[in-house]
């Protein structure tokens, strides 16, 4: 099969990539190795309503809507920051509708195909022996993406979640958060769901083994506060890339190659928010794919250079906020709980020292 573009994967990234590239007039073929459009779901849900990074969201696509961000820091009295809107959203529903978007655009987009391995000469072969030759190769396929591989973008630091979904007793407008020095390297969180909620927890990979504990010790502290039934009507997890930002484009052999949402690594160190920045960084290659295809050479360090005016600033505090937090980790005291709120986006502390994205630019090509 030979294309313009091959986009791999059919997330809120590749989707926008394949819709993008499309319109411009491109033939575009996505690919991605789940049977339905984000299932199973693999995201806590929560797309917050801030300042810059409003997603647009189709009718059935939010599940419900929160007004606040209470957070939990040991036994001490909840902190309550309002307003701090948001959206819980149906990350199936969402996904599926970003897909239709695409196909609606002139994408061909195929799930239930995966990409076994992507050769040194740019070609695409699938599990099913199919072999796709594309001018432009789009790795929009997570944080441990086969693409990124193949032109030697990793993921190198990521954290692991673990969540279920569990009957919700009272209703609720926000978004719970959880930090404590029981919690290496990431947070535990309620997010409603109207009569049901995503309850889960994140931490660093070294400690991946503490994850059912940690998460079993969140729902029965939540169960003997009368806030939810320990009756799991589901089950997920996953990885979460929490590095920064990686050089977002390649070359292999003739092919040019970019990488979009999770795979650039564009999810939020702290937070685990990637769903704008997916959107975003889809668009923005699928832009690019067109520019270079017709003949302008410097469209992927354009594309990078966007990318970086938009999420460098943030990726750098919240990276810089992390590597604190984990240093403290690693000391036999751990984070107090006013270092723990120093490490958290409601907290004065997290946005105390102006921050640019030149750090991001830097390391991308050092």
């Amino acid at each position: 099969m030979d294309t313009d573009v091959l986009v791999i994967g059919l997330g809120p990234a590749g989707a926008s990539a394949a819709a993008s590239a499309s319109r411009l007039g491109l033939r575009v073929v996505a690919l991605d190795r789940k049977r339905a459009p984000g299932l199973p779901v693999q995201c806590a849900e929560l797309v917050p309503a801030l300042i810059g990074q409003d997603v647009e969201l189709a009718q059935g696509a939010v599940t419900q809507s929160v007004t606040r961000m209470v957070t939990y820091v040991e036994g001490d009295e909840p902190d309550d920051k309002a307003p701090f809107p948001g959206h819980i959203i149906d990350r199936a529903e969402f996904d599926r509708q970003q897909v239709e978007a695409a196909v609606a655009a002139g994408a061909d987009c195929r799930t239930g195909v995966a990409v076994s391995h992507v050769r040194p000469d740019g070609n695409v072969m699938t599990r099913a022996g199919l072999n796709i030759r594309a001018k432009i190769i789009i790795g929009a396929d997570g944080p441990l993406s086969t693409v990124g591989r193949a032109v030697n973008r990793k993921n190198e630091h990521l954290v692991y979640a673990r969540q279920v979904v569990v009957p919700l007793k009272t209703s609720h407008d926000a978004t719970d958060i959880f930090l404590s020095a029981e919690i290496p390297g990431g947070y535990g969180w309620l997010f409603p769901r109207r009569d049901s909620a995503n309850v889960g927890v994140g931490v660093d990979a070294q400690n991946r083994d503490r994850l059912k504990t940690l998460l079993s010790e969140l729902v029965a502290r939540l169960e003997a506060d009368h806030r939810i039934e320990n009756r799991i009507i589901s089950e997920t997890g996953g990885a979460i890339p929490v590095g920064g930002m990686l050089e977002p484009y390649a070359t292999l052999g003739s092919r040019l190659v970019l990488l979009a949402g999770d795979a650039a690594g564009l999810t939020n160190p702290v937070t685990g928010a990637g769903i704008h920045a997916a959107l975003v960084s889809g668009r923005l290659a699928g832009e690019c794919a067109a520019a270079w295809i017709a003949g302008d050479h410097d469209a992927p360090i354009e594309f990078e250079q966007e990318l970086v005016e938009t999420f460098g600033a943030s990726l750098d505090r919240a990276l810089v906020n992390r590597k604190n937090l984990l240093r403290r980790f690693a000391q036999p005291t751990r984070p107090n709980r006013h270092e723990l709120r120093n490490g958290w986006i409601t907290y004065p502390g997290y946005w105390r020292d102006p921050v640019s994205s030149q750090a991001t630019a830097e390391k991308l090509h050092s």
